[in-house]
């Protein structure tokens, strides 16, 4: 009976980050059917749509961006139960952080999707969005703390903003470790800069699991030489659990 029950539920998980889009994805409770990517102002309507095809049981959201009381009652409307992910939210992963009212859903999501990848192992979790964020789940289950600096973008972006001349560059691939222009500078500065930050993480914990995630993530684990695991959609995992766990 158990498995019967879980092909009629139908829950929604929602990554909302710092850009204007997001990624919303369709469970059966049992696995995710699909993901798609789209724009924040079309997430209301989409959300209808799958609710009007079958009802919703659960939506689980992440969300790093401001509070929207509009967008969060449209969500409530559209489910049986609205789980905006949050330190206090029941989950099977302790949270060991000072301020964890300050700590982003996205990393809390992504931890646990780690963990339930990665069950009985440390891992070192790199998330290469707006920012680069790493963050360690120990083999038993605990969130224990980690780190964030500028994205790639971020980090062209201010060498532009900041300063009276230097341009505004798109990120390449270095081609020699010294630039021989300006241009080649400023984007070996930013895509070393974060090579050798995160190169020098795997090498302080030869012990850990290393996960890449984030929009960045294939680009830079194609440039370090460690065994690395990439996945897209690792906040998608965490919150798939959750939904899991709160569908009661």
């Amino acid at each position: 009976m158990p498995a019967l029950k879980s092909l009629s539920v139908k829950n929604l998980l929602i990554d909302i980050g710092n850009s204007s889009h997001c990624k919303l994805a369709v469970s059966d409770g049992s696995s995710i059917l699909s993901v798609r990517r789209l724009a924040r102002a079309e997430l209301i309507n989409a959300v209808k749509e799958e609710n009007v095809r079958e009802d919703v049981d659960v939506i689980c959201v992440s969300s790093v961006a401001a509070d929207d009381p509009a967008l969060e009652a449209g969500l409530t409307a559209s489910c049986r139960r609205l789980i905006m992910l949050g330190p206090s939210t029941p989950m099977p992963l302790e949270i060991e952080y000072d301020t964890p009212r300050t700590l982003g859903a996205d990393r809390i999501a992504a931890a646990l999707g780690a963990a339930e990848l990665f069950p009985g192992e440390d891992c070192l979790i790199f998330d290469f969005g707006t920012a680069v964020t790493v963050d360690f789940v120990s083999s038993d289950g605990r969130f224990m703390g980690g780190n964030i600096s500028p994205g790639l973008v971020m980090r062209l972006n201010a060498v532009h903003e900041h300063t009276g001349r230097l341009p505004l560059v798109e990120p390449a691939d270095p081609v020699r470790e010294y630039g021989r222009s300006t241009s080649e500078a400023i984007s070996n500065g930013a895509v070393l800069g974060i090579m050798f930050e995160v190169g020098k993480y795997i090498e302080n914990n030869p012990h850990c699991r290393i996960i890449f995630t984030g929009g960045d993530s294939l680009f830079f684990a194609k440039k370090l030489k460690s065994p690395i695991f990439v996945t897209f959609n690792l906040v998608l995992k965490g919150l798939f659990k959750i939904a899991q766990l709160n569908n009661v």
